[in-house]
């Protein structure tokens, strides 16, 4: 068995950059409580709002405009129960924490896995106080969606816009005001900050209650202490990432290769934009979990989908959205870069998935002549 020596799954989290563990050890090492009023209290204080700035710079939004969280899942928990709208429209690739929060009408996608905007804008026919919730960017496919677009069509029904971009921010250019959001969650490990942290941006003048009762911390919109270590990280994560590569060379590179080892193979999401970090990719008649156990084996971590529910024997719902087949949804692998990637990581990977593939084919073949 080899030593973990490849790490490919940024989309389930990305290992903390140095700069996030820096801020984090000076944070714990100071401790104090940012609600208290003494010389330690107001310096936990500034770390927070200091991780706030940082955090709103890097979606375009003001500093009061951010609610530091426990993560995304909160985030978008507290947007869907707080918008204050009893009809949510949600499109099918969302992600449980949107897809569980609410009693949601499903808005469809193409076989790309982007939103359907003409069967949106007939849902929004209904006069009905509606949210509106729909990705930045796909967890497995890294597909972008037309998230202008889609807050043009709700405010002129007069709805309100939902934007999960757990999966965009610190990987694509996110400006809040300017695509039209109202709402947009974030996470902090999925950039390289540290996990159990998130923020849910809330533009000014948009309607927000909460039912968490205590202190008054966040505004009043998040009760209980900050978690001040987290955000300090999250905040020089979120600056670190401003500067972030352009990742889209390695994955064109990698599914170049892929393609050329296994002509049958076939990338979901290519025909549309994506994220340059993510490939959704097939191994013809390989099943993901047996790729994912083999290539762990021959030290290259990656993913069979999304992290929460990879460990589960089940087709993906994103890809079931998309019209694929259950077939060969179910040999679909997640590749996903992120700040620490180097070229060699995906030389390592096209070596150790042509080996299985060369295994399996060979396999195949000596039980068909055998037969």
């Amino acid at each position: 068995m080899s030593a973990v020596s490849v790490y490919l799954d940024h989309n389930a989290t990305s290992p903390l950059r140095p700069a996030a563990f820096d801020a984090m050890a000076e944070a714990l090492r100071a401790g104090g409580n940012p609600s208290s009023v003494h010389k330690a209290g107001r310096a936990a204080r500034a770390r927070v709002e200091a991780g706030r700035r940082q955090v709103a710079t890097l979606i375009g939004v003001l500093p009061a405009e951010i609610v530091f969280t426990s993560g995304g899942t909160e985030a978008n928990n507290l947007a869907l129960k707080g918008a204050g709208r009893r009809r949510v429209l949600a499109s099918s690739v969302e992600h449980d924490s949107v897809l569980k929060a609410a009693s949601c009408e499903i808005v469809p996608v193409d076989r790309n896995g982007v939103v359907d905007l003409a069967a949106l804008e007939r849902m929004l026919a209904d006069e009905e106080p509606t949210l509106v919730s729909v990705m930045f960017a796909n967890n497995e496919t890294g597909v972008l969606q037309p998230i202008a677009e889609v807050a043009r069509l709700a405010h002129q029904a007069s709805a309100l816009v939902h934007c999960d971009a757990v999966q965009g921010a610190g990987k694509a250019q996110v400006d809040m005001h300017g695509l039209g959001i109202d709402y947009l969650s974030l996470s902090a490990h999925k950039f390289g900050g540290p996990t159990g942290v998130g923020a849910l941006a809330i533009r000014t003048g948009a309607r927000f209650t909460t039912d968490r009762r205590g202190g008054g911390q966040e505004s009043n919109c998040r009760a209980g202490t900050e978690n001040v270590a987290g955000i300090a990280g999250f905040g020089a994560a979120a600056e670190a990432a401003r500067d972030g590569r352009d990742l889209a060379p390695l994955r064109d590179r990698l599914e170049a290769e892929l393609l050329k080892i296994a002509p049958g193979a076939r990338v979901f999401g290519a025909n549309t934009a994506r994220l340059g970090n993510t490939s959704c990719i097939t191994m013809p008649g390989v099943r993901a979990e047996t790729q994912v156990m083999a290539l762990d084996l021959a030290g290259v971590c990656v993913s069979a989908g999304a992290a929460c529910s990879s460990g589960k024997v089940s087709r993906s719902a994103v890809l079931a959205a998309m019209g694929i087949d259950a077939s060969e949804a179910e040999a679909a692998l997640r590749i996903s870069c992120g700040w620490s990637t180097v070229s060699a990581d995906i030389d390592c990977l096209i070596a150790a998935w042509r080996d299985l593939y060369i295994r399996v084919t060979h396999s195949d073949m000596s039980r068909a002549r055998a037969a």
